[in-house]
């Protein structure tokens, strides 16, 4: 969509949503942002106000479905969203002390769950005045199943997948669909690791790639292009040869050491 004035964008106080939030901001657009951190929600709120933008800052879990939609509902009410970013999600560390149903069931409690309490209430609306547009953050490991954490390259996959069905599902009805498709992109997750990211990129340079993409309502925004061409080269040949890339690809570090029993 070219030129939205309205934005709803949920993870929006670090990482990519916040630089998204502040490129609407410059652009002087009203901008909804979400997040579970007190401090930092107020604190990119007063960013978009400073930059020339309106904020409405949150303090809301995407996992609850009656606040979210509380919120989405009471923001439309306001004025039609013209543009909605599900953009929170979680990426748990190698280190963190869970065992691996814990980690799978609460990865996809947030990064799926939480894009459903958040895509479901906006196309409800947008879809009863037929214009909008809504966009989904997945991942390069949503694309194929990296080795080194498969709760988290489910959990994307099935957020892309959504998406690009979504997409057709609703482009008679005037709603365009993207799915978000980032590589190793600097934000607090991507602080947590300790090994090389391929393709590394700052978090403006992703942001400003992500808001060309929407204004050509593209279906997929995958990028950096390098690391994107190699996960679709994986998907394209044999899989045991596809293995032996994925595996040179994945951190060389112990999953299973650093997990509950």
């Amino acid at each position: 969509m070219q030129n939205p004035r309205r934005v709803l964008i949920t993870g929006g106080s670090s990482g990519i949503g916040e630089a998204l939030a502040m490129i609407y901001a410059k652009r002087r657009c009203f901008v909804a942002i979400s997040g579970r951190d007190e401090a930092r929600v107020k604190a990119v709120g007063e960013k978009i106000e400073a930059a020339g933008g309106t904020a409405d800052a949150r303090v809301i879990d995407v996992c609850d479905d009656v606040g979210m939609a509380a919120w989405i509902n009471e923001v439309d009410d306001a004025g039609p969203l013209d543009l909605v970013i599900a953009n929170a999600g979680v990426g748990f560390g190698s280190t963190v002390d869970m065992t691996l149903h814990e980690r799978a069931v609460k990865t996809f409690e947030i990064n799926v769950g939480g894009v459903f309490n958040t895509v479901h209430p906006a196309i409800e609306r947008m879809k009863k005045r037929g214009r909008g547009q809504i966009a989904t953050v997945s991942s390069l490991a949503g694309i194929v199943g990296l080795p080194d954490n498969p709760a988290y390259s489910g959990s994307k996959n099935a957020v892309r997948a959504y998406t690009e069905s979504l997409r057709g599902t609703y482009a008679h009805r005037g709603i365009e669909i993207s799915a978000i498709c980032p590589g190793y992109v600097k934000s607090r997750l991507t602080d947590q690791n300790k090994f090389n990211m391929p393709f590394f990129m700052d978090t403006p340079k992703a942001a400003e790639i992500i808001v060309k993409g929407l204004e050509k309502n593209k279906g997929r925004i995958a990028f950096p292009f390098p690391m994107f061409a190699l996960v679709r080269f994986a998907q394209i040949i044999p899989y045991f040869l596809a293995e032996k890339l994925l595996a040179a690809m994945a951190p060389k570090r112990n999953y299973e050491a650093n997990t509950k029993s």
